[in-house]
């Protein structure tokens, strides 16, 4: 083996141990017994690991293009969980942080059909078993925590009780009154750790959450590769709303002339699929997506397939409408997962219609593809196919997110979309992404009040308050994110034009989309640097 593949193999091993639920989520089953250490000593000690790989690194030799890409998306990657828990420390400011690790921990292990269930059940009484401890420890770590953050923990806490009764009737065992006891405790943990935050952390600051300008810009420059700044996303992002918004100007005007188009979404928000039928109208979308690319030859398809289900009870308070879970990237289970979340059958009327307003008929087909086919899960398949390693398990959302997002946009040039109300509700959403960045900046780099961004969503999007709330709490919690979607869609789009030109007649739409693919979830300026497009 070469020097870097020893080295990437360390740190492999490395985060895996640091994150034994990110593994479990990989498809490996070695770390499924552990729950992570985050307690300040325990996360000394990885930061003490993490800096002598990243040294190794950097000192390496590596042979060709290729290794040099690998080389420095590793190097970045690790300097980016570096910085995380040095300067953004989730472990000490986010109590969701706690309750995301272990909830996704026993999740996972309760839904993948990559293990045998014998094995399951051992190794999710062993997390189990943990809860105690670990929420201990998260009470004692835990200061200075925004007061968003600390919602969002209550809220997946108690919503994990939940989780640990599915649990208790799939997994106890017939005659062993064992599992039901570790059950008890774990789920009085849940509920203890709920109590604490509660008890102990609802009078903190609402504005701490911002990262500030410095880190933010670190992010973009180490996370995402980008040679942009805060400032420079502020402008396009209010750049973006401006042009977007005059294009569903025009739009509104052809579906009903006369009406603005913020009253167009409106009249059109009321026309949706009746509850019971949401999942399986997702679904339609879905094959109706994978039949138009294989049509069309827009790209190839890997093996793997998509189920659409209802979001579990955990994860509700995160994921307020869909949201698409990759299989493992070692699993030989390829089974992707999308996630629908319809209102509670005992909600009131006016409720359930405030939800069912956000999952519109004509908005169902960019989800869709954005979250499937060609957008996520395509993605995903290809990036796991790579025979390089790296690319396979380092990647950006800047291009994950920008994909997806590029999808909607390229799939309607294809001809995808079979109404003008479908194109509408394309640009509607890609509004929403110009806003993402705005807001996104603004709560970590310019004092955007929480309900300022809230404001946003409902009056520019036309967003049900409660969504907007859910979706910003996403935006506090996971910095710069939430700016990749539309930066990364511009990125593809200047790297399509770019490859365009240099491949003169050898142009096809197919193979752009192959090669971009080959480098998984890398940078996109990464992307160029292979293809030898640098500027």
């Amino acid at each position: 083996m070469s020097e870097f593949a020893t080295l990437t193999d360390s740190y492999l091993d490395l985060r895996w141990h640091i994150d034994p639920v990110e593994a479990t989520g990989a498809g490996l089953v070695e770390h499924d017994t552990r729950l992570g250490a985050f307690g300040a000593t325990d996360v000394v000690e990885h930061l003490t690991a993490l800096s002598l790989l990243s040294s190794a690194l950097e000192e390496c030799e590596v042979d060709g293009v290729d290794e040099e890409i690998d080389r420095t998306a590793l190097l970045n990657d690790v300097r980016v969980t570096i910085h995380r828990f040095e300067k953004e420390r989730p472990n000490e400011r986010d109590p969701a942080f706690w309750a995301a690790h272990v909830l996704e921990g026993l999740y996972m292990l309760l839904t993948r059909r990559d293990r045998p269930r014998e094995h399951r059940v051992r190794a999710i009484e062993k997390r189990l078993k943990a809860l105690p401890g670990f929420f201990q420890t998260a009470i004692d770590t835990l200061e200075e925590c925004p007061r968003v953050f600390v919602d969002t923990g209550i809220e997946m806490a108690e919503a994990g009780a939940n989780l640990v009764l599915q649990i208790e009737q799939e997994f106890s065992p017939d005659g062993e009154s064992g599992f039901d006891s570790v059950c008890m405790e774990a789920e009085k943990a849940l509920h203890d750790f709920a109590g604490y935050l509660e008890a102990n952390m609802l009078d903190s600051d609402e504005a701490d959450f911002a990262i500030g300008e410095d880190a933010f810009n670190f992010r973009l420059h180490n996370e995402h590769a980008l040679r942009i700044n805060a400032s420079d996303l502020w402008k396009y992002g209010q750049q973006l709303m401006e042009e977007v918004e005059n294009e569903l100007a025009e739009l509104a005007e052809e579906i009903e002339p006369g009406v603005s188009w913020p009253d167009v979404v409106d009249k059109l928000r009321g026309i949706h699929p009746p509850v019971h039928q949401l999942v399986a109208a997702y679904d339609a979308e879905m094959n109706r997506c994978l039949r138009f690319v294989q049509d069309h030859d827009l790209v190839s398809i890997p093996e793997g397939d998509l189920e659409v289900v209802e979001t579990p009870e955990f994860l509700r308070p995160i994921i307020p409408l869909a949201a698409y879970q990759p299989p493992g990237v070692f699993s030989d289970d390829r089974t992707g997962w999308f996630y629908v979340t319809p209102p509670k059958n005992d909600a009131p009327p006016a409720t359930i219609e405030r939800i069912m307003r956000s999952h519109c008929v004509h908005d169902l087909s960019s989800t869709a593809l954005h979250e499937g086919y060609p957008g996520h899960h395509l993605q995903f398949l290809s990036a796991f196919s790579q025979p390089r390693i790296v690319r396979r398990v380092v990647g950006t959302p800047l291009t994950v997110e920008g994909w997806a997002l590029y999808c909607e946009e390229m799939m309607g040039e294809a001809g995808f979309y079979s109404t003008l109300e479908e194109r509408f509700f394309q640009r509607l959403a890609l509004l929403w992404r110009a806003i993402r960045i705005v807001a996104d900046v603004g709560l970590h780099t310019r004092d955007l009040p929480f309900e300022e961004a809230v404001r946003l969503l409902v009056e520019r999007v036309h967003f049900e308050p409660e969504q907007a709330k859910a979706e910003v709490r996403r935006y506090c919690a996971h910095p710069v994110y939430q700016a990749c979607y539309a930066v990364g869609r511009r990125e593809l789009k200047k790297l399509r034009e770019d490859y365009k030109k240099a491949m003169g007649g050898r142009y096809s739409v197919k193979r752009f989309h192959q090669d971009v693919l080959s480098y998984g979830g890398l940078p996109v300026s990464f992307m160029r640097w292979g293809m030898g497009l640098d500027d």
